[in-house]
């Protein structure tokens, strides 16, 4: 198949893997867009937003519809390294043997990420990073595609362990979830107390993701958009020769180069699931925000004025 049409069969399999989801998730269209946009630009995705907003029954829902494994971990300040990677125990045979835990699977929901200690988060950066691990010297790849989703409170910041600058910056997109309208809550609440329940449909197999990822991969772009990713990116960073007064002002700390990385990346990718064969300006500004708003570091000054990342993006356009 030429890329012309694999590009086209990617856009009908969008278009039907967002009917099945909808037949679950109610509304939440750009979130879904998102963390779509993210697992065939081959990122990580941080779900930002309070309790009871089904991050959870998404990630299932989606995980479904693509077809692939599915594993949840519940994050809590007693759980370890060897609780999310797996560990060696002796056998019968006094021999040891590797028991796999739950990171050995397709899409991995973290669910809030941020109630454990550092040392566990960290177990997740080499998957993240290497979609391997090492487990008392050996090296185990992990099932391609591989594909994280995390998920934060905003609020109850007691006894939470925030992540660090270095490990957000692994995740592609952090994404907001905000409550549902008024006719979304209602059809929400008439879905979910009857004793009916959707069946869904796996449209994808593993490796037809994997050749969508690298698909994405081959789409060519031209120079003018390349630099105005770099330049957006550099925007960001205060003190800086492209930087505004605006972000010297607001700003402690700027994205650094895997921002750029991503947005060309998911720029390709949102290109792709609009038929489109080669991005423009304006998918950089489509997926700007996502992969921005983790990266930049708000002062003192912004908090005490309210001012928010996505405002502080905005104006970089």
């Amino acid at each position: 198949m030429s890329d012309v049409a694999a590009i086209q069969n990617l856009v009908q399999k969008q278009k039907m893997l967002k009917q099945e989801i909808a037949k679950v998730i109610v509304g939440q269209e750009e979130v879904i867009n998102q963390i779509v946009l993210s697992i065939f630009s081959g990122g990580h995705a941080l779900l930002v937003g309070v309790p009871g907003l089904a991050k959870t029954l998404m990630v299932n829902t989606i995980s479904q519809a693509l077809g692939l494994d599915f594993k949840r971990i519940q994050f809590t300040p007693d759980l370890m390294p060897s609780d999310i990677l797996g560990s060696e125990i002796l056998d019968e045979n006094r021999q040891f043997k590797f028991i796999k835990g739950p990171i050995f699977s397709n899409i991995i929901l973290a669910d809030e990420i941020n109630r454990t200690p550092p040392k566990t988060q960290a177990a997740l950066l080499e998957a993240m990073q290497e979609k391997a691990v090492t487990i008392a010297g050996h090296h185990h790849k992990l099932s391609l595609p591989y594909f994280v989703l995390a998920t934060q409170n905003p609020i109850e910041q007691e006894g939470t362990y925030p992540l660090p600058e270095a490990q957000l910056d692994r995740f592609m997109f952090a994404i907001k979830l905000e409550y549902p309208t008024f006719a979304e809550e209602v059809q929400v609440v008439k879905s979910t107390t009857t004793d009916t329940s959707a069946t869904i449909t796996p449209l994808f197999t593993a490796q037809e993701i994997i050749d969508f990822q690298q698909l994405i991969r081959r789409i060519p772009v031209p120079d003018n958009v390349i630099e105005y990713a770099v330049t957006l990116v550099g925007k960001t960073r205060p003190g800086s020769g492209l930087a505004n007064e605006f972000v010297n002002t607001y700003l402690d700390w700027g994205a650094g180069p895997r921002a750029s990385q991503s947005l060309v990346l998911a720029a390709k990718t949102h290109a792709a699931l609009n038929g489109k064969y080669s991005p423009d300006i304006e998918d950089v500004q489509a997926v700007a925000t996502g992969i921005l708003r983790h990266r930049i570091i708000k002062n003192y000054k912004a908090d005490a004025e309210g001012i928010s990342e996505e405002e502080i993006i905005k104006k970089l356009f």
